[in-house]
């Protein structure tokens, strides 16, 4: 045991086991553990309702945890990060600063600066990998490349040798002495009193903190794993995982998820049980996508406000605050669609493949800007995810080389009738369809009156008629397609095409190389520390292109699990308000429902 005097700066790590920077801590002597509420420097991406109730019970369980080995969680509410940890270092004679990774754009920004800055106070500084299998900087294609596809980055994910880890948690905290002003779990202001009933819903369906967690793994291991690879494209009932909130708060380890997961599948293998073989490797692949979302958000930190292939940037994104408004309050006039939205809406929550169908029908059919949609996932889901809503939206929308092509437009009907054939979830989510035959569920505009009528419906009266027919959205998002080309060709004969993205979409043609930038050696730096990308001058880019067909890119069905500026220090995102955002916060906080 060590006499170092350790601030465990505790933020989506809010577990006790497989916590690399607490277990650090607590070996080098005593602790500090302080979890630092600002929402000031979250911006524009300021949790919404449901993922703020679950960061409160986790919150109070992690606090109940560390208790009972001798130290207590420090909650304090500041307007500034650094000002709450120079406060901190100052009352308890600190002489190390601990914390786990994050990957998103906002805190890749606020993590390298606060670093810097304490680093020259003389402070040290370490952190730690408490969130990814593999660190971005370690995984890179032979040339030295960071992968822009998920399939050769997967790969060499499960190829490359794991380092063992120990789950256990420490057994024991020495609490570092010292006073600091903190608050209670009520005063980080986390919910309010409006809030409050429709939050004390969501404790009926979820138990956040990290001993849940495990109960959760271990119950979804034993029982549902098998059968995985059978029932994850079933859109109602439990039928995926459910570990993604786990994970986002860090309550969860996903070194532990992966290590128990390969297990299985070794024994499995050794039985020669194929289903359950087949089942891990959708599984861990989901796994893997959660991990491709941040190794994108490390690599590229633009990708939250900009595509990442060039040509993107010019397409005419139709930003339609009407029809944003239909499609999230779920009147699309598209069954399934609609109950997505409302399911959304009510609990938080949404299948993988809903999530898919919804932005796809967004970004396709109403042809509404991808970062719109990307910010009411953000705001309105229970396991918000800005890493893995920036791959899902982009992928959706043709964005990335390997996502959706951009033509590609899939029909609600149909994917109805595969997702949801007897209509169960749609009856579910749209009373007003809970009579309506399977023959007609997902497409009732074709119904005879005799049936609309059996089943009480009235459309354009309690349920809306389609918001844009199939064939029109088709030849829409057609010519939208042509008028991006031009924009892009007008641009560059003028000399003035953008050459703020980093990425060709040409298997031909190298990208360019993201090159870490190294410090110096310092001794209040530890290797683990979180690098920088840097990339190169975009004066010396490649030209971008548009993508290549290639036949074994065609008809590819990659599923996103889920549904940052240029240069070399991460630039901030932009406090930019979306154009529909004031009426979104005036509907939350007047408490109207989705479907008004």
């Amino acid at each position: 045991m060590g006499s170092n005097r350790t601030i465990v700066w505790f933020r989506r790590d809010l577990r006790i086991e497989d916590n690399p920077a607490l277990a650090a801590a607590a070996r080098d002597g005593s602790v500090f553990p302080v979890f630092i509420w600002c929402p000031e420097e979250d911006g524009q991406f300021y949790p919404g309702r449901v993922s703020r109730w679950w960061l409160k019970q986790s919150l109070v369980h992690l606090d109940q945890s560390l208790k009972s080995l001798g130290a207590r969680l420090v909650l304090i509410k500041t307007d500034s990060t650094l000002k709450a940890l120079l406060e901190c270092i100052n009352a308890i004679q600190a002489t190390k600063v601990v914390f786990n990774h994050l990957y998103d754009p906002v805190s890749l920004v606020r993590d390298h600066n606060i670093k810097e800055k304490l680093v020259e106070l003389g402070v040290s500084v370490k952190s730690y990998n408490g969130d990814l299998l593999y660190e971005p900087w370690e995984l890179y294609d032979e040339k030295g490349h960071a992968f822009t596809t998920f399939d050769p980055f997967w790969q060499r994910c499960l190829h490359k040798q794991m380092e063992p880890v120990s789950f256990i948690p420490p057994w024991q905290l020495i609490p570092a002495k010292g006073k600091v002003e903190r608050c209670s779990v009520e005063d980080l202001g986390l919910e309010n009193e409006l809030e409050k009933p429709s939050n004390a819903l969501l404790g009926r369906a979820w138990s956040p903190g990290w001993g849940s967690a495990n109960k959760a793994l271990t119950e979804f291991m034993d029982k549902q794993l098998l059968n995985y690879s059978k029932n994850r494209q079933k859109v109602g009932g439990d039928s995926t995982s459910l570990l993604s909130p786990y994970l986002h708060f860090g309550e969860l380890s996903v070194r532990k998820v992966f290590q128990v997961a390969r297990v299985k599948q070794i024994s499995w293998g050794n039985e020669g049980n194929s289903v359950g073989n087949e089942s891990v490797t959708l599984f861990l692949r989901a796994i893997g996508l959660r991990e491709y979302s941040r190794y994108l958000c490390f690599n590229f930190p633009f990708t939250h406000e900009r595509a990442l292939l060039g040509h993107l940037s010019f397409f005419p994104w139709n930003a339609d605050p009407s029809n944003f408004k239909t499609w999230r309050q779920g009147r699309t006039g598209y069954p399934l669609v609609d109950a997505g939205m409302r399911e959304l809406w009510a609990t938080g929550w949404m299948h993988n493949r809903i999530r898919v169908i919804v932005s796809s029908f967004a970004v396709k059919m109403l042809l509404l800007p991808w970062k719109w949609g990307m910010k009411y996932f953000w705001d309105t889901l229970l396991d918000a995810d800005l890493e893995c809503d920036i791959l899902g939206w982009q992928y959706i929308s043709g964005c990335l080389p390997d996502g959706h092509e951009l033509e590609r437009l899939d029909d609600p009907e149909i994917l109805g009738a595969k997702f949801d054939p007897e209509g169960e979830y749609v009856r579910q989510w749209l009373p007003e369809l809970a009579r309506m035959p399977t023959e007609w569920i997902h497409h009732p505009w074709n119904a005879p009156l005799s049936v609309l009528r059996a089943s009480g419906v009235e459309l354009g009266q309690n349920y809306p008629s389609p918001i844009i027919d199939i064939d029109l959205a088709r030849e829409k998002l057609t010519q939208a397609i042509f008028k991006m080309w031009e924009i892009q060709a007008a641009s560059k004969a003028s000399g003035s095409e953008a050459r703020d993205e980093v990425v060709v979409d040409n298997e031909n043609q190298d990208i360019p190389k993201v090159i870490l930038k190294d410090k110096g050696p310092c001794v209040t730096i530890s290797a683990n520390d979180q690098k920088v990308p840097a990339l190169p001058d975009p004066k010396n880019e490649i030209p971008i292109r548009k993508r290549k067909k290639g036949a074994e890119e065609k008809g590819k069905e990659q599923e996103s699990s889920v549904n940052n500026e240029k240069d070399s220090k991460c630039s901030s995102s932009s406090n930019l308000k979306w154009p529909w955002q004031e009426q979104i916060d005036m509907e939350q906080s007047s408490g109207k429902d989705g479907a008004t």
